[in-house]
């Protein structure tokens, strides 16, 4: 009896629904992968043994390279969501332009990062694989930006609107809470972004972030991830 009542919990249900989904997947791995990135820095610094930060290092690794693998074609799906929105008719313009540099940068950042997986596989090593992977980086801090971008615009462009709205009026009251849900979610991707785009800058040495910095904010945003695909599959 209290098996069944585990089994068919709605929870369970809904955690199958979650792990069915790549994405799901891919933001857990990514959670565990960054956490063991601080981890490993945090033992490393408040000098640990080799043998306990070892397991760490090792979590880092392998579960990058297979999140590498899972995004193996993945390029292909970014490059038609650039196409799509060039496409548009009925976006805003900012937007539009946001939303194709964006989907282009992460297109073109996948596809290098595809080109250097046999090299980091220990398959076949590449004498070009630093030199892909910093392209692909390059790309990939693009996209961010482009997205970070479109989040403040999004913001100003709320602003705006709510300031035309009666709060007084019964209608007005339900815009400004439909503004407010808006605003939440443009803020939440915004200090996702945020926080990923410390990951490719220290990488590049464009900023001075240490591992621990980088490990903690790449685990945020997995986090953030990770209750977005998990709301998405309720």
């Amino acid at each position: 009896m209290v098996a069944n009542t585990l089994v068919y919990h709605p929870t369970v249900a809904h955690y199958l629904r979650f792990v069915a989904t790549s994405v799901g997947r891919d933001k857990l791995l990514r959670a565990l992968q960054f956490f063991a990135r601080f981890y490993s820095w945090y033992l490393y610094r408040t000098n640990a043994t080799t043998l306990s930060i070892k397991p760490w290092d090792v979590i880092k690794k392998q579960f990058s390279l297979a999140r590498k693998a899972m995004r193996l074609g993945k390029n292909v799906e970014h490059f038609k969501a650039a196409a799509v929105a060039a496409d548009s008719e009925v976006m805003d313009p900012v937007l539009k332009y946001c939303a194709v540099g964006r989907q282009l940068g992460y297109g073109v950042y996948l596809t290098f990062d595809t080109m250097t997986f046999l090299d980091a596989s220990g398959i076949r090593p590449m004498a070009n694989a630093k030199k892909y992977q910093k392209i692909g980086l390059q790309a990939w801090l693009a996209g961010i930006t482009f997205n970070i971008i479109a989040g403040a615009y999004s913001l100003y462009q709320l602003k705006e609107k709510e300031t035309g709205v009666d709060k007084k009026d019964g209608e007005g009251v339900v815009e400004s809470k439909k503004i407010q849900r808006e605003r939440a979610a443009v803020n939440t991707q915004l200090i996702s972004d945020l926080c990923d785009w410390t990951i490719p800058t220290a990488s590049l040495g464009y900023t001075n972030f240490d591992e621990g910095i980088v490990g903690l904010a790449g685990t945020t945003s997995s986090l953030i991830g990770i209750w977005s695909v998990w709301k998405k599959t309720a």
